[in-house]
């Protein structure tokens, strides 16, 4: 995500609409308020990107299976270098049971794995109403599950959330996979944890700082990682329908009458001049 933060906002002194799609992590919202500039960005209730779970899910068989390191190998002329893992019988835990971790817990249920959510109280009722089995504790969730995978959304109460203890708890053969935002675990606490064998594996899709581009960037020195370069959201379908309301957004505001506004505090000062610039 490129980040729209205040020494950049106080170079455009003509913006005056953000217009996106779902969680804002990125922008500096406070500073929008105090420039002037609304924030539109709709979150979609009860639409998960299921682009960004079929790659959880893709993440996921690719590391059980060794997919590219096997790739790899025969590119290379050899022949089978490893023994993949089952996932049928495995414990697939979900850490945050919101939209996307509810559809990849659907996807596990289909492998016939065991699913077991750790999340907020009514998150953990929602799964527990959706049938899954739910930890009794953080603790457990890391020390009994096979693959752990992350979904939730970074905000102030999230924010490093997975430490370096609740790493370290998990099996030499565990799989950690992150999809959704790379501040969630504390930082320098993956490589640590992958250096002392626990988890054994991990895969990543999100990154502290994007673009990455560094080929010696630390977690790539390690073979039993998989990482794509934050391509969650990357299909033409999930890009059609973010478009989509992204430009209903843009029509709304030039029809003075903005939508899906998350700095209402804006609006007093803006909506005059959104109305009186189309003349």
């Amino acid at each position: 995500m490129s980040k729209i933060q205040a020494a950049l906002l106080e170079r455009l002194p003509k913006l005056k609409l953000i217009s996106q799609r779902s969680v804002y992590p990125h922008i500096d919202v406070e500073a929008c308020t105090r420039l002037g500039v609304i924030v539109s960005s709709g979150q979609h209730a009860g639409n998960p990107s299921y682009a960004t779970a079929e790659l959880t899910w893709a993440l996921i068989l690719a590391t059980a299976r060794q997919l590219p390191q096997q790739m790899a190998a025969l590119k290379g002329g050899k022949w089978q270098i490893g023994v993949g893992t089952t996932l049928r019988g495995k414990i697939l835990g979900i850490f945050g049971y919101g939209r996307i971790g509810a559809t990849v817990a659907g996807y596990g249920k289909a492998f016939g794995m065991q699913v077991v959510a750790w999340a907020r109280e009514q998150s953990l009722a929602q799964a527990h109403a959706d049938g899954y089995l739910t930890a009794r504790s953080k603790a457990e969730f890391f020390e009994t599950c096979d693959i752990v995978s992350l979904h939730m959304g970074l905000v102030p109460a999230t924010r490093y959330i997975v430490k370096a203890e609740d790493l370290a708890r998990m099996k030499p053969d565990a799989i950690l996979v992150n999809t959704s935002r790379a501040p969630l675990i504390e930082p320098g606490a993956l490589v640590v944890a992958l250096r002392a064998g626990r988890p054994g594996y991990a895969a990543v899709d999100v990154f502290e700082d994007e673009p990455l581009r560094d080929p010696h960037f630390p977690l790539f020195e390690f073979e039993q990682i998989v990482a794509t370069p934050h391509i969650g959201y990357v299909t033409r379908e999930e890009y059609e329908i973010q478009f989509s309301d992204i430009f209903a957004q843009i029509l709304a505001f030039e029809s003075g009458n903005p939508i899906n506004v998350v700095n209402p505090d804006v609006l007093p000062r803006t909506t005059y001049h959104s109305n009186s610039h189309r003349g």
